[in-house]
């Protein structure tokens, strides 16, 4: 959920999290170890459409835990669902709201389940500052991770943030025109936007995508 480079918004951090860690800079390199001094939302406002690479980013997320979950089914064939592992080991202060989201995924569709691993993940969850906001995106070794910006978190309702950037882990892109009732709508209908749920048309494509992922997953390398 990027910002919109045009809001900028004055109010700094408490004095709270200031003792919290920023995610290590070889994870995500656009991360700051201190609060920027003027932010925006993850985008406010309708007239805000994203970016190519954005789209890019949230695609090769998607490939790459589409990859790593593959890899582990040739391993374990008779599994009975599609498995995704995440871990919540560097954001620490998120793990509640990851949690949540998780379970709100779990409870809207059936052919893909989070799961927290302490090992083995296929992505990861990170905390930190940083002016762009909370994305998702890979590390250029084939692993994808969520950064989740602090700020950010404070200012929308932050199992809303977690449970979109988790959206993108699951194949869904920005839509950020679209209404509250619409989960990849992001921060386009504004801080009062309070829905942590896919909409019916989310849920479907969710279901569509990992379908296919699971015969992905059986077909035998080449």
């Amino acid at each position: 959920m990027r910002h919109q480079r045009t809001v900028v918004v004055s109010t700094a951090l408490g004095l709270a999290l200031a003792g919290l860690g920023a995610i290590p800079a070889a994870a995500a390199p656009s991360a700051t170890a201190a609060a920027p001094s003027a932010t925006s939302a993850y985008v406010h406002g309708s007239t805000y459409a994203g970016s190519a690479k954005e789209a890019a980013n949230n695609k090769a997320f998607y490939d790459a835990v589409m990859k790593s979950v593959a890899k582990k089914r040739a391993a374990n064939p008779l599994a009975a669902s599609v498995t995704v592992y995440y871990s919540t080991r560097n954001a620490p202060s998120f793990r509640s709201q990851i949690s949540q989201s998780a379970q709100i995924w779990n409870s809207s569709v059936q052919n893909v389940r989070l799961a927290e691993s302490s090992s083995g993940a296929d992505f990861s969850y990170y905390e930190g500052n940083d002016p762009n906001g909370s994305y998702a995106s890979t590390d250029g070794h084939g692993s994808g991770y969520i950064f989740l910006d602090y700020q950010q978190n404070q200012q929308y309702y932050s199992v809303r943030v977690v449970a979109h950037e988790t959206g993108h882990v699951l194949g869904l892109p920005d839509h950020y025109s679209g209404p509250c009732s619409e989960l990849m709508s992001g921060g386009g209908p504004g801080t009062s936007c309070r829905n942590a749920y896919p909409n019916s048309t989310e849920k479907s494509r969710v279901n569509s995508l990992w379908r296919n992922g699971l015969a992905t997953a059986f077909k035998p390398a080449a």
